[in-house]
């Protein structure tokens, strides 16, 4: 797919985007490679597979790691009730190596999302999410498909993919990743969006939203994120999810009861929450109380 014809492609899914993300996924899907994309929480890359799924009009497979994530749950595994019942059923059989043989077929292989995405008949966007929380050996266990787009099964031997995936893994580098995944990879770093792009998402994800309020979050958010006191620092998708309680609510502009009253869909823990008093009175005094920060 050319650069241009991806950009309105991700124009009319509502996404914002600059020219090096565009670029940089043009070229990986132009060149088979997966993409490796890390970042902080929350800033959007699981979205780049959601968006490259629907501009190229292909099936998401998601795999969701976490810590002792293995080839069972990632790749495939064997049937074995109804390979127990195949057994009991076919006691009498005298071809036993016959029996064997069956009972390590297609038939009683049950696909996971890395198998499933390299035996689809249609080329598929497969996402790795959250890669640096799967334990090194899985991370290691990926480098054949991620270079040979292919999977090895010992009872069945080498399968190589019917089609290419485009392969997009999601780091938010709570351990760094080895040297032989990332040459395997090209690679983008997504930063917070800053206020310009925070409010051009707001815009375009919520258009019902009051311009006014859209600007009032997305400076409000900046704020939050920018306080070396709060611990989690607000996501894109709470930024969205703040905006829409306010409309909801019928709020028009974002004053300090407004603020507490739906500070939980944008702080998510106790802790943050408890500071919202000292950041107020920070506000205050920064601006000498005269109300500017509304407008």
């Amino acid at each position: 797919m050319e650069l241009e014809t991806l950009k309105q492609k991700m124009d009319e899914a509502h996404y914002i985007y600059d020219d090096t993300l565009a670029t940089v996924l043009a070229v990986a899907l132009e060149l088979g490679r997966p993409l490796l994309i890390e970042g902080a929480a929350g800033v959007g890359k699981t979205e780049v597979a959601k968006v490259m799924a629907h501009a190229l009009d292909r099936e998401l497979v998601r795999l969701q790691c976490y810590e002792g994530l293995d080839e069972s749950k990632a790749l495939y595994e064997w049937n074995y009730q109804k390979q127990l019942l195949s057994i009991q059923v076919n006691m009498g059989s005298t071809d036993r190596e016959k029996l064997t043989r069956s009972l390590f077929s297609d038939e009683y292989l049950l696909e996971r999302p890395l198998l499933k995405s390299i035996r689809a008949e249609r080329p598929v966007v497969l996402l790795i999410d959250e890669i640096d929380k799967a334990d090194e050996e899985f991370e290691a266990f990926l480098l054949e498909l991620l270079s040979e787009m292919q999977v090895t099964i010992p009872e069945v031997g080498t399968v190589r993919a019917r089609s290419v995936p485009f392969v997009v893994l999601t780091s938010n580098r709570a351990r760094p990743l080895s040297e032989a995944l990332r040459r395997r990879c090209a690679y983008l770093y997504i930063q917070y969006p800053d206020m310009e792009k925070e409010l051009a998402i707001l815009r375009a994800k919520l258009p019902h939203v009051d311009d006014r309020l859209c600007a009032q979050v997305a400076l409000a958010v900046q704020k939050l994120r920018s306080s070396e006191a709060i611990l989690k620092k607000p996501s894109i998708a709470e930024t969205l999810d703040w905006a829409a309680a306010l409309d909801a609510l019928g709020i028009r502009e974002l004053t300090p009861d407004a603020l507490r009253k739906t500070a939980g869909f944008v702080l998510k823990n106790s802790e943050d929450l408890a500071l919202l008093p000292e950041l107020e009175e920070g506000r205050e005094a920064h601006c000498g109380g005269c109300g500017g920060c509304h407008d």
